[in-house]
């Protein structure tokens, strides 16, 4: 705390017992034990307060940094769920459009032949009754 030499305590020690006596010296210096303990214990404390209201802000800085990257990575997952939602709707969109179309499309080809007059698909003449279902097949 003090840069007091040993010859300096010494000397002070030599000016004090000159100063205030031999007899009052030993509860002086206790008294003065005592004062230095506290001051000692007092500086102490005041110490750790300090130390833990820097530490408290600290925390309290960290808390608030990692709220803040939270908040971001909880929009940017909002907005990549968005746009992949998006894609999705869009993407079903359109397969809904080539269905439709492909489906307009075969109705089209159907309607085609008969509208046309083309030829007629050859009929199969009735099956006489007890001949087998099948050509080839046994009854």
């Amino acid at each position: 705390m003090f840069d007091i030499s040993f010859t300096e305590m010494i000397l002070i020690a030599v000016v004090a017992l000159i100063v205030i006596g031999p007899e009052r010296l030993p509860k002086v210096a206790r008294t003065a034990g005592h004062l230095l303990g506290r001051l000692q214990r007092y500086v102490s404390d005041v110490k750790s307060d300090i130390n833990r209201e820097i530490q408290l802000d600290e925390l309290k800085k960290l808390q608030a940094e990692i709220q803040e990257s939270a908040r971001s990575v909880e929009q940017s997952l909002n907005s990549e769920m968005l746009a992949a939602r998006q894609a999705v709707a869009q993407t079903a969109q359109a397969l809904d459009r080539e269905v439709k179309a492909a489906a307009e499309s075969s109705q089209a080809e159907a309607a085609t032949p008969a509208t046309t007059g083309g030829p007629a698909p050859a009929a199969q003449p009735p099956a006489a009754p007890g001949a087998p279902d099948k050509p080839g097949g046994t009854a």
